[in-house]
């Protein structure tokens, strides 16, 4: 199912990244991948992109950064490219490349007849900012030999992802017509005033064919399909609604000042935000450039999965969302439901169908990837919000923690039912679970030790 349709939310940043670009890049090979994974969100979000198109991008970006690494010395196994070892080349000059590259290559593609990639000038304003950067951060690596070899490994590890994604279906159009049977998703408004400001809704189904896109490590996006939600004559929809319709009121009596603060914190999280946890706790743990770029790889790629997988059950079930269901209460044939035609959620709804949450499953799907990867699930960290409700800050004892929090979220604020969130948590850890299994291994027999004091993984 897809991510969020707020492809509005990027102008928050643009100025903000505007700053940025006299600010050249400085630091080890390791500060070099969490700089240029920053660099990637700002970049996605400047160009336009909604959370779904950004999956996508953020997943080609940071595998093109781990091939480039692990062709200077293969430490782990590749992605997509697969070029003799050259340790003569400059890790720093390798990362920044492959990263300019992937970015350019995956924001570049033209006005759309469909939402989700951003406008013309959206995408040139980024590759811009893309540009200005990679130059100021050519500038503090020493010209050389060490360079130039930096610089081909990197262009040739983004090349290679690339051509594996030209002709995967993301910039396919698919025609959807809403249903208008009860159940059938249909266009949502928005809260009075719209919250986070927005310039229009009930807006039309986003990306109804990503479900259909090549996943990146999964054999099919449904290799692990979840339950059909619960009927809507079931006691277990009803459940489902009158938590909903208490909880995720714009004006609720039931919902708590922290619960309302959830629904804020992790409502722009994916998959930006997880991109930061991954970041901070790699960096907590003082991981190598390596260790990083697999890190923020595997979460990436998980995540992309998990949305490509939960769009296609979005589309699949058709399921509708909260405010829809609730004002027409009266015609679901639930005794145990109660409709109301005034009611109105915290939070806007998303341009898609409620089942599942992609929220959830991106949660579940890094969640799961950075408790294999550090080899326990109880690790300290915090994280800040970003866009649209930016300065929040939360503290976490464990991955798990974060990603059910993250799960629940979509409930406080209105947005989602509980079976959206609870199954779509439930496929994010299992793709989560099939991609560190299935991707970027380690090319000895022992995993390098890198993280908690040698933790086995």
């Amino acid at each position: 199912m897809r991510n969020h349709d707020w492809g509005t939310r990027c102008l928050e940043l643009v100025w903000s990244v505007v700053l940025m670009l006299a600010l050249p890049l400085t630091g080890a090979a390791a500060d070099r991948v969490a700089d240029w994974n920053v660099t990637a969100v700002d970049a996605t979000l400047m160009a336009g992109e909604n959370p779904t198109v950004q999956s996508r991008a953020l997943a080609v970006t940071q595998a093109a950064v781990h091939d480039a690494l692990n062709t200077i010395d293969r430490r782990f196994e590749p992605y997509a490219c697969h070029g003799e070892p050259d340790p003569a080349a400059s890790p720093d000059a390798a990362v920044a490349t492959a990263a300019h590259d992937a970015l350019v290559g995956v924001i570049a593609v033209g006005p759309l007849p469909f939402a989700g990639f951003g406008s013309a000038d959206q995408q040139a304003a980024a590759v811009a900012f893309v540009d200005a950067t990679y130059a100021a951060d050519l500038e503090t690596i020493p010209d050389g030999e060490a360079k130039t070899r930096g610089i081909a490994v990197g262009q040739a590890a983004a090349e290679a992802i690339l051509a594996e994604r030209r002709e995967d279906g993301a910039t396919a159009f698919m025609p959807y017509t809403p249903g208008t049977e009860p159940g059938d998703w249909q266009p949502t408004p928005n809260p009075l005033p719209a919250d986070p400001p927005a310039p229009t809704d009930h807006l039309p189904a986003v990306l109804p064919g990503w479900g259909q896109v090549t996943p990146f490590v999964l054999p099919s996006s449904r290799q692990f399909q979840p339950d059909d939600p619960p009927a809507l004559t079931s006691e277990g929809y009803a459940r489902d609604y009158n938590e909903v319709q208490a909880l995720g009121a714009k004006v609720s009596v039931v919902r708590t000042a922290d619960q309302e603060e959830i629904a804020r914190f992790w409502f722009g999280s994916s998959p930006v935000g997880w991109s930061q946890i991954a970041r901070t706790v790699a960096a907590d743990q003082g991981l190598d450039a390596w260790e990083q770029a697999r890190v923020l790889a595997l979460v990436n790629l998980a995540m992309a999965d998990g949305v490509i997988a939960g769009f296609d059950t979005k589309y699949l079930v058709n399921r509708w969302r909260p405010i829809t269901a609730i004002r027409a209460g009266e015609t679901d044939g639930n005794d145990e439901t109660v409709g109301d035609p005034t009611w109105e959620n915290l939070l806007n709804t998303p341009a898609h169908p409620d089942y599942v949450s992609t929220h959830a499953v991106q949660g579940g799907a890094a969640a799961m990837v950075l408790r294999r990867v550090f080899g326990t699930d109880q690790v300290d960290f915090t994280a800040t919000s970003g866009a649209p409700f930016a300065g929040l800050t939360r503290a976490f004892s464990c991955f798990s923690e974060a990603a059910q929090e993250n799960a629940d979220s979509r409930v406080y604020a209105g947005v989602h039912f509980r079976s959206a969130t609870t199954n779509g948590l439930t496929l994010g850890r299992q793709i989560g679970w099939f991609t560190i299994r299935h991707s970027l291994q380690p090319v000895t027999d022992e995993e390098p030790v890198a993280a908690l004091g040698g933790a086995a993984r």
